[in-house]
């Protein structure tokens, strides 16, 4: 009764007894505010924003004891009062669009033009389709939208977010940020040589389509199907390969990743431009790089339907399609085929990297974020699918100019399919100059919107852990954070670079990402508990996820995520890159370097259990329980409801 007495004489004095660093704002409503959008109690002891109520209703105020209202001699009525901190808000996307681009932007990377269509190809064409589908909707999308539903109910990033599920593994956040430390070291390096491809394309005569250039060797062949005197040979090499290797990579220069060589001076220089790109891009929140994802996410789908047309036009384009979607069933058989299509949707939707809790974080409370989750995944599937006929048409063209197979001109895999064979298809076009503008403006802004994402998720894990140091000092921050990409990434600006981008990206990241994913369901599902997320996700969508999601939190995802760990160990890579066969050494180094970012979760629940006071079994249970408030003993946001009469 105390408090209703200060709430009233707060409304009837005009708030001058307010507390010093606390705005209270009362609002009364009539029995029919739910019907006016108003979502008020919607569980019990719970508010509209997911936060208890700070007191409990009794029945002199208006309820019995089974939360019935009683007839009062008066109109009843319910007065909430919010309660908000002066700290500044959390920032919030300034249009539901900025959000979708942003996490389209994301899922849809470099990994959805150059690996689907040579998985798709490699693993049975059109049958390839039915694992890949079928480990989408039970183990990428569940994945997907329950990141984005945490994200958004728990408004904190990777790290502070283990508070409030299962404290004891909190490590999980901190090993994320050094994986996406590690993928910033080289996957921007990728992008930096397509702007020294973009940079080198403002000419009439594109340097590889010839072979008079200094770095040429003697078995460069400009071969057509046109050149009736030149025969292509084992040892021929296209003068495409030849730009790519001897004059971008150098990699020539380099036996191997016992001797890297210096560093290019020409990708440094690259590499720094997409760094300052990135910058002021991200350096002062969402609200930026919202806006920059406009342009970067919307663009490489105006390029991509340019070239499909352009491709679907020339000459050979069907026998690539053909080779792209002829199903051969029996490699549904192989247990390869079930791998790389759980791998693919994994590594494409992206879970696990804290982008998506990152990114939900900044959403309205009551967002539809499993709306959001279906659209969003089908859009990148879809994506990858239609990539595939843009590059399959031009290896049909190739293949058609060579008099070869497709599958012969289609060796490649990685980032050699892009720069080395579209490459050289796009010289061989009309308007060159013109396609290999846009393709490899395409290849750059697929890549930024990635690391935009990535480094966000670093970002905003950052802020919320260390709000009091960094909040106000977010520019900074991320200024060092970039310096830091850029440091590390030095190696792979090398004659050896690609050598180094290789050991990143078969061993360095994907094992570790995976078992780090995998124990973030387990802590969900298993420690946090299905039906308390469930309930958290009606507090903010108004319906709790059906049983199939369930299903899917509880067991097929865990499943579905031990099956790819499984492979990796029962069938470990064997690395190769440009006849350069990786020693077993530099496999060690590999996992070595993926083992430093997982070490982070059993290191802190050593931590924890050290640090915390009690026997081991209060440690424990207070190490898997979640903590009630947020930073400073309370939510950042106190709703409550009281009955006025």
């Amino acid at each position: 009764m105390e408090m209703k007495q200060s709430m009233m004489s707060m409304e009837n004095e005009g708030e001058k007894d307010k507390p010093e660093g606390s705005q209270e704002n009362g609002l009364l409503m009539g029995d029919n505010a739910a019907e006016k959008g108003q979502k008020v109690n919607s569980g019990p002891a719970q508010v509209s924003n997911g936060y208890p109520s700070t007191s409990p209703q009794s029945p002199r105020e208006g309820h019995t004891s089974q939360g019935n209202w009683v007839p009062g001699p008066g109109p009843l009525r319910t007065l909430v009062v919010q309660q908000t901190s002066l700290d500044p808000p959390r920032e919030t996307w300034s249009k539901k669009m900025d959000f979708l681009l942003s996490v389209i932007g994301y899922a849809v990377d470099l990994g959805n033009v150059w690996r689907f269509p040579y998985i798709c190809y490699q693993n049975g064409g059109g049958a390839f389709l039915l694992p890949y589908l079928l480990m989408a909707v039970f183990g990428g999308v569940p994945l997907f939208y329950m990141e984005l539903a945490l994200g958004q109910f728990h408004r904190s990033g990777c790290i502070s977010i283990w508070k409030h599920i299962c404290p004891i593994f909190k490590g999980i956040g901190f090993a994320i940020c050094i994986i996406a430390l590690y993928i910033a070291f080289y996957y921007n390096t990728v992008m930096a040589w397509a702007l020294y491809y973009l940079l080198s394309s403002f000419r009439a005569t594109l340097p590889w389509t010839t072979c008079t250039n200094p770095w040429n060797t003697v078995n460069c062949t400009h071969y057509l199907s046109t050149d009736l005197n030149v025969s292509w040979t084992n040892s021929s090499t296209s003068p495409a390969e030849e730009f790519y290797t001897r004059q971008v990579l150098q990699v020539h220069r380099s036996p191997g990743l016992h001797e890297l060589g210096s560093v290019s001076w020409q990708l440094a220089l690259c590499l720094l431009l997409i760094f300052t790109v990135v910058y002021f891009s991200i350096w002062k929140g969402v609200k930026t790089s919202g806006k920059v994802v406009w342009v970067t996410a919307t663009f490489p789908y105006l390029v991509l339907f340019i070239l499909l047309i352009r491709g679907a036009t020339l000459p050979g384009a069907w026998r690539g399609v053909v080779f792209y979607l002829t199903p051969d069933w029996e490699k549904l058989f192989c247990a390869s085929i079930w791998i790389d299509a759980a791998a693919q949707i994994f590594f494409s939707l992206g879970p696990g990297f804290g982008v998506l809790l990152a990114f939900a974080s900044y959403n309205p409370f009551h967002n539809n974020c499993y709306k959001d989750a279906l659209m969003t995944s089908s859009v990148n599937c879809l994506t990858s699918f239609l990539s595939g006929f843009v590059i399959f048409t031009v290896l049909g063209y190739m293949a058609e100019m060579r008099h070869q197979a497709v599958g012969t001109v289609a060796k490649d895999a990685g980032p050699s399919l892009l720069f080395i064979i579209y490459a050289e298809a796009i010289a061989n076009m009309p308007a060159a100059t013109f396609f290999a503008i846009i393709f490899f403006l395409m290849i750059i802004m697929l890549g930024l919107d990635s690391t935009f994402a990535g480094l966000e998720g670093v970002i905003t894990a950052m802020l919320d852990e260390f709000p009091h140091l960094l909040a106000k000092r977010r520019e900074w921050f991320v200024l060092g954070l970039v310096c830091v990409c850029y440091l590390g990434a030095i190696s792979t600006l090398t004659y050896g670079g690609a050598f180094v981008v290789k050991l990143f990206e078969e061993y360095a990241t994907g094992p570790a990402v995976i078992t780090v994913v995998f124990l973030e369901v387990i802590a969900v599902s298993w420690f946090y508990g299905t039906t308390r997320f469930c309930s958290d996700v009606k507090l903010m969508l108004g319906f709790a996820p059906g049983r199939f999601w369930r299903l899917c939190w509880v067991a097929i995802c865990p499943s579905f995520l031990l099956f790819i760990i499984g492979s990796f160990l029962a069938f470990p890579p064997e690395v190769t890159l440009f006849h350069y066969h990786y020693p077993f050494w530099t496999t060690v180094l590999g996992y070595c370097i993926g083992v430093s970012s997982f070490i982070c979760v059993p290191a802190y629940m050593v931590y924890h259990m050290l640090t915390t006071k009690g026997t081991f079994k209060q440690r424990l249970l207070k190490g898997i329980t979640p903590e009630v408030g947020g930073v400073d003993g309370g939510p950042h946001r106190d709703v409550i409801i009281t009955n006025a009469v």
